[in-house]
């Protein structure tokens, strides 16, 4: 079904977008998802969207406890168009409600911490499952309670005298280590034929204009088998 319709909406398409959205595609991946908790800078969140954007991640979590997510746009520079956010901000602990969601879902809880006694991140397995890669608020770090639920968890080498990089930069140098070793190993990584096809189903809708109109004359004419 969606092959067909998107090989109808393509003629609405400017040249070459569809392979355009092939392409970046082959790259997208939900073996690792980012997860963000309480983070109170927009100039913060948006640099995350976009590196996430940028290094292929697909889905990002957003933990609202005391702090609304918000994106600023000059930096996001339309990236949160292309991936999906989900929010957790409608319970007494949106932490908890996240951490239950991706463990039931798979994922391996990993807490990023600057504490010493943490293994390097690139001694994190990349073979061992899904990851869902825990960030905290630019302040403290991630909260109590993921550093009592997290399976395991991960620091970056530094070798200066500040305590911690700047949130956007841990989840850069995050994510080009890990998914430098994901390209490079023998794990499937890549999104499944039908997350693939659905997403590049939402994509297109995303690039044509009135498609809901579009799509209803489609239906139309499969209806009256005139396609």
């Amino acid at each position: 079904m969606n092959s067909e319709l998107i090989n109808y909406l393509s003629q609405f398409l400017y040249e070459n977008r569809l392979q355009v959205f092939k392409d970046v595609l082959k790259n997208r991946t939900r073996y690792l998802t980012v997860v963000l908790e309480d983070l109170y800078q927009a100039q913060n969140a948006s640099a995350v969207l976009r590196t996430c954007e940028c290094f292929g991640i697909q889905d990002v979590h957003i933990i609202e406890n005391r702090n609304k997510f918000e994106v600023h746009r000059d930096i996001a520079m339309g990236s949160n168009k292309w991936l999906n956010l989900h929010k957790y901000s409608n319970q007494n602990n949106n932490t908890q409600e996240a951490i239950s969601k991706l463990r039931n879902s798979g994922y391996r809880i990993i807490a990023t911490s600057p504490d010493p006694a943490y293994p390097f991140l690139h001694d994190l397995d990349i073979t061992k499952g899904k990851m869902a890669l825990f960030f905290g608020t630019e302040l403290t770090g991630v909260s109590k309670l993921i550093s009592i639920q997290a399976d395991e968890f991960v620091r970056i080498p530094m070798f200066g005298f500040t305590e911690s990089f700047n949130i956007s930069v841990s989840v850069a140098l995050c994510l080009q280590e890990i998914i430098t070793k994901l390209h490079n190993s023998a794990v499937e990584w890549q999104l499944s034929p039908g997350e693939y096809s659905e997403l590049l189903l939402t994509w297109v809708r995303y690039s044509i204009k009135k498609v809901e109109l579009i799509e209803k004359k489609y239906n139309e004419m499969k209806a009256q088998n005139l396609l």
